[in-house]
């Protein structure tokens, strides 16, 4: 199952000209994103987002989901991510990508580089953690050095 689950993972990762603040703030969009992927996930799906100095954020479902990325990308003007790596873990597949992110229009991007560890069980998504830690905090989470 674990190329399958790699698969999966790979096809949810979106183009990297793909700008994420258009993508989860623009409500019509966002809807017709969660009903296309919908079919992916266990119904009792939820993410974790891990911030270094905060309890970890715990958010039910897509919708949830959205919310956390929409607190996310609340102080940029203009967000995409590259897939760096991804890691077959079994249940588990580990995306390491590097974020480009801008404050304001025209401004020079920052990079970020992040991780998330996403769940599979019997081929749908069950649990996403995120790492703005990136690759170590990421393996480590998973119990493996880098």
């Amino acid at each position: 199952m674990s190329a399958e689950n790699l698969e999966l993972i790979r096809s949810l990762m979106p183009a990297p000209e793909v700008d994420l603040v258009t993508l989860f703030t623009d409500d019509e969009v966002a809807a017709q994103l969660i009903e296309a992927v919908r079919h992916l996930f266990d119904p009792g799906f939820f993410s974790v987002q891990h911030v270094p100095g905060a309890e970890p954020a715990t958010h039910d479902g897509l919708d949830g989901f959205r919310a956390s990325w929409l607190d996310w990308l609340a102080p940029w003007a203009s967000y995409r991510t590259e897939v760096e790596e991804l890691i077959d873990l079994g249940d588990r597949v580990v995306a390491v990508v590097c974020d480009y992110a801008r404050r304001e229009p025209g401004a020079p991007e920052v990079a970020l580089h992040t991780a998330t560890v996403w769940t599979v069980r019997d081929g749908r998504i069950v649990r996403e953690d995120s790492y703005p830690g990136g690759r170590a905090e990421a393996l480590a989470s998973v119990g493996l050095n880098e």
